[in-house]
Order: C-alpha cells, then sequence, then structure tokens
C-alpha cells in the first residue's frame, strides 16, 4: 500500500464505512422527533398540548444519547410516553449498531496502516536535523541504528516485516525514530520516508533482499543522485547491478571477510593494523594468532564456502571440501557426507589439516562440527560461521579464532563508510601496498604513540565550514603543515594524542602516512586516529581563531579569562619532535 499523503484519504475511508450507521441513526431521530411532534400532548385547560419540532429534537438529542431526560415542558401525555419507549428502544439498537461499527473501523488493519503512514510522513517532514535512511531493521539494521544513535544521529526506518518495525517502538533509542512497515522498494515510499528530504544525508540498503537492495540502490540514485547509499549485496550478480547503476558502496559481508583473511595468510602484519584501525573505538585489541598456512578443511560448499575456497586458493593453500551434496568442485578434494561426523572429517586429513572453515548455514552444526574437530586436532584454526547474531553467547563460549557474522561485518562496514569515507580509500591502500615490514613499522609506531586499545577514527575537511579558522588562513597565503596542527592549545610544546593517517586531494595526489612537514592546502581532508578527546582539541585547533593563532606563533590573542586559563603554557622546553 502506497504511502497516504492526504488527510482526506482517511476521512474519506471513515465516511465511507461509518455510511451506513450514520444515515441509521438520522434516519432513526428524524422519525422519533416526527413521532414525538404527532403525538398528542397532555389536556390543559381543555386543549392538547403538542410539541413543537425544536422542543421534540431537544428531548431526543438528550433521551438518545444518555436515557436519562425530564417531560418537557409539561408531563407527558400516555400517547406521548408510549412513543418515547419506542424511540428509546431505536435508539440503542442504532447506537449499539454504530458503535460496534467504529470498534471494527479502529480494528481495521487498513485504517491503522493509513494513519501509521500519515504520521510516518509528518513526522519525516517535520525533521529538521540530518538523518540516514535505513532500509531494513532485521539484526544488520539494528546494530547499524544502535551505533547511529549513540552517535547522535536521527535515524527514519523503513523494513517489510510489521513485527520488526514493531520492536522499534519498545527499543530505548535517545531520540524518536520515525519507522514504517512497507515495501522499501517502492519509490514513492522511499519519497515519502525522506530520500528526497533536503536533510537526508544517506540512504543504507540492508534488507535480506538482494532484489529489494537493488531497487533502493537504483531509486536513490535517480532520485537523489547526491547522496551516499551503502548497499548490501551477497551475490556477485547483484553487487554488479548496483555498480552498473552507480551505486559507490556495495557490502559483500562473506566476500570482506574472505578479503581479510587472504590478507591474514598473505600479511599478518597488515591483517594486525587493520584489525586495530577498524576495531570499536575504546576496546583493547586481542592479539590472535594470524591462520597457518597448509591444509585446510572445509565444510559447507556454499555461497561463502566457495568465497573461502578462493581465498585460499589465492594464497595457494591446499583445501579439502565435505558436504553433504554430492562432488560439485572437480578441483578439489571432496568428502561427501556429516561434517559433524568423526569419520568425516579423519577422511578429509583432519589429523594432518592447520585449519577449519565451517561455513553450514545452521549454527547447531557449526558448533558441532566445530568442538569434534577441536577434540581430535586441538591445534585447528578454526573459522566458524555464525549465521543469528542472537546464539553469540553459545559461539563466544567456543572462542574460535575467527568468526563470521554477516550482520556484524555489515553494519561495520556500513559505519566506517558513512562516519569516515576515508578510512575505506586507506584499508585499501594497505591492503594493494603488499608491504609486510612497512605495516609492522606503522602498526609498532601507532600503538606507542596511541595505546593499544581501538583508537577513534574521524576525518576533517579543510573548508570554510569545518575549519574556519585554519581555512581563511590558508586563503591568505599563509603556510601551515600538519607538524603545527598536532599541537595542543593548552600547551603548544606538547603533541595532541592524535596521529593523520591519510590525506586526500582534489588533484589526486593522496598521501598514506603523510610526512609531519607536508604543507595544508584548502579543500585537503584528512585522515586522523587519536584517543579519547583528541578529535575535539584538534577541532579547536583548526576552527579557533586564538588557538590557531597560538599554536603557531605562541602568540595570545585577547581573549577571556577562561580563554587565557585553558591555553597559558605550562613550560617552554623544547618541542619535541613525532616519532
Amino acid at each position: 500500500m502506497a504511502p497516504v499523503e492526504h488527510r482526506q484519504s482517511i476521512f474519506l475511508m471513515i465516511v465511507r464505512r461509518l455510511r451506513a450507521p450514520l444515515i441509521m441513526l438520522i434516519v432513526i431521530i428524524a422519525i422519533s422527533v416526527l413521532g414525538l411532534t404527532l403525538a398528542p400532548g397532555p389536556m390543559i385547560d381543555g386543549e392538547s398540548h403538542r410539541m413543537s419540532f425544536f422542543r421534540a429534537f431537544y428531548f431526543i438529542s438528550y433521551t438518545a444519547t444518555t436515557i436519562g431526560f425530564g417531560e418537557i415542558p409539561y408531563a407527558f401525555s400516555d400517547q406521548q410516553r408510549l412513543w418515547v419507549l419506542f424511540c428509546i428502544y431505536m435508539s440503542v439498537i442504532g447506537w449499539a449498531y454504530t458503535l460496534g461499527t467504529v470498534f471494527a473501523l479502529l480494528a481495521d488493519r487498513n485504517l491503522q496502516q493509513a494513519i501509521a503512514q500519515m504520521r510516518f510522513v509528518r513526522a519525516v517532514r517535520q525533521m529538521a536535523e540530518p538523518f540516514y535512511l535505513v532500509c531494513g531493521y532485521g539484526e544488520t539494521g539494528r546494530l547499524i541504528c544502535q551505533a547511529l544513535d549513540m552517535r547522535g544521529r536521527r535515524i527514519v526506518v523503513l523494513e517489510p516485516d510489521e513485527t520488526r518495525a514493531g520492536e522499534i517502538d519498545l527499543s530505548d533509542y535517545a531520540a524518536d525514530v520515525p519507522a514504517l512497515a512497507a515495501d522499501a522498494g517502492n519509490p514513492d515510499t522511499l519519497r515519502a520516508a525522506g530520500l528526497t528530504h533536503p536533510d537526508c544525508i544517506g540512504v543504507l540498503a540492508v534488507t535480506d533482499d538482494d532484489a529489494v537492495n537493488l531497487a533502493i540502490a537504483v531509486t536513490a540514485r535517480l532520485l537523489a543522485p547526491r547522496l551516499p547509499v551503502v548497499a548490501r549485496a551477497e551475490t556477485r550478480e547483484a553487487a554488479a547491478n548496483m555498480a552498473a547503476f552507480g551505486t559507490a558502496h556495495i557490502v559483500n559481508p562473506f566476500k570482506t571477510f574472505t578479503d581479510t583473511l587472504a590478507l591474514a595468510l598473505r600479511a599478518p602484519a597488515a591483517w594486525r593494523l587493520l584489525d586495530w584501525l577498524t576495531g570499536l573505538p575504546g576496546t583493547p585489541v586481542e592479539e590472535g594468532r594470524p591462520p597457518p598456512n597448509g591444509p585446510w578443511i572445509l565444510c559447507g560448499h556454499n555461497r561463502l564456502g566457495r568465497l573461502m575456497i578462493e581465498a585460499l586458493d589465492a594464497e595457494n593453500v591446499p583445501v579439502t571440501v565435505i558436504d553433504r551434496l554430492p562432488q560439485a568442485d572437480l578441483e578439489h578434494l571432496w568428502v561427501e557426507g556429516d561434517a559433524s561426523s568423526p569419520a568425516s572429517l579423519e577422511a578429509a586429513g583432519i589429523h594432518a589439516a592447520v585449519g577449519l572453515a565451517v561455513c553450514t548455514d545452521s549454527d547447531v552444526n557449526n558448533l558441532a562440527i566445530a568442538v569434534t574437530a577441536s577434540q581430535i586436532n586441538k591445534d585447528l584454526f578454526v573459522v566458524l560461521r555464525q549465521n543469528r547474531f542472537s546464539n553469540h553467547a553459545l559461539f563466544d563460549a567456543y572462542e574460535s579464532d575467527m568468526t563470521v557474522v554477516a550482520s556484524e561485518i555489515i553494519a561495520h562496514e556500513c559505519l566506517a563508510i558513512l562516519g569516515t569515507p576515508l578510512l575505506a580509500d586507506f584499508v585499501q591502500s594497505i591492503r594493494e601496498r603488499n608491504d609486510e615490514e612497512w605495516c609492522a613499522w606503522l602498526l609498532t609506531r601507532m600503538i606507542r604513540r596511541l595505546g593499544a586499545m581501538v583508537p577513534e577514527i574521524w576525518s576533517e575537511r579543510i573548508n570554510l565550514t569545518r575549519t574556519p579558522a585554519l581555512y581563511r588562513l590558508l586563503m591568505r597565503g599563509e603556510t601551515v603543515t600538519l607538524d603545527q596542527l598536532l599541537h595542543s592549545h593548552a600547551n603548544r610544546y606538547e603533541y595532541l594524542p592524535c596521529e593523520v593517517l591519510y590525506l586526500a586531494r582534489d588533484d589526486d595526489s593522496d598521501l598514506v602516512i603523510p610526512a609531519a612537514n607536508t604543507t595544508i592546502r584548502p579543500g585537503d581532508e584528512l585522515l586522523l586516529a587519536g584517543r579519547p578527546g583528541a578529535r575535539d582539541a584538534f577541532g579547536l585547533n583548526v576552527s579557533n581563531e586564538h588557538a590557531l593563532t597560538y599554536i603557531l606563533t605562541g602568540r595570545d590573542l585577547r581573549g577571556s579569562w577562561l580563554w587565557e586559563k585553558l591555553t597559558r603554557p605550562k613550560n617552554r622546553e623544547e618541542v619535541p619532535r613525532l616519532p
């Protein structure tokens, strides 16, 4: 059902449903009034007094609605009382029919949906701050919405399943989340959900249906070509179609994971570096062992299994497949049977294997296979697929070396792309660099500077809106280097706990880990990593004229007592150099 944008539509629906009971009430009242005016009244001074139409209508009005009355203007005659009895029973029947129709109308699913759509459209139109349109509120959509809400971002949700959409009202989001149970692939629905709203800043197509995600991506490309769109695609065909329509960010969770696995096999230091940079800020990074090279066993020849085989083949890792279906891959050793059976595992060479990838579509089967295999070979490196996020307690208890959780992978990729688009470019440059020694050096340097906890990652573009003080200074022809910007505005002889990872320029002369003496230009975009608080401190450096002047020249501009207190240097030692 298309979104109802006009209140008249709901009004006309109500009128059509209540037409018969309303006509019935009108007829009952008309007959009652007419009969009361015709009934002979009491005899006063030898003359029968009949009721006027006005008094009869007045009497029937309060009698039909309250069943409580007084006889006006005189005590009724027996004929009038007999007619009033008839009117009372008629009005009871009429009101019973009318109220029954009203209750049935209020419970009507079409009316409830129409009212919900009207409220949803009104809530979206009244939004006056930037928001993301999230299509799909499954496990992935829920994780994305929770993360965006924690970051203070507003959200609008479209979810085809009515039960899932209803769960939003039970969630403890900091701000109201307009949600609608409707087909997210319908262009009219997307438009009503704010696709063309001036404050919409991004669209996330993360439903469980690749066809719907493709429809969302195509609609967004045609109706709002400037909006960033992140679309989920679990098949290569869907990803190719999205790319053909210009979708810049396509997330295939299985492809993302297998690329990470291949990187870990090929360059463990690069894998650890990316794991440190792309984790949840503020959490410790576990020192997991890298996947070993040697014979691997793969259980489950499905979509993920095939991508795993391609990744292992690319690193020249021998693979043996265990699956219930007859052999479908003639290039690899194949064992037909139940992978949770010790006999099947032994036939696949479990004693000599160094790695096990369990990729079936059942979480229970995956855990059973992993437990059985680990009992036979305790040194196995286990990659375990978790199909449902709700089963995380079971998988946490098993403690596999690597766990494939599609919803977490997609959510993390979407948040990274929308929150810090430059991070994707930096990650890609690390993958393409293929320099294990350089990655190990960079990881050591970063941990020494920022600590072992996952740092906060953010980007900063040098323009008048985001960095007014620095932008005006550069437009006057002044020269500013990265080294100067990384000083503290509280003490210019100290450095902020942050590092510049990537510098993107309009002429495509991008720099990975730019040198400290790199000159800043208007329009540059910086990708930074730092400890908690470093982001706010750096933002003040580039946006506040007092702070920028102080860290560049050491001169304090005239300001308030509080500003002087914050920026007063603590010592005058020589400025240390960045390691």
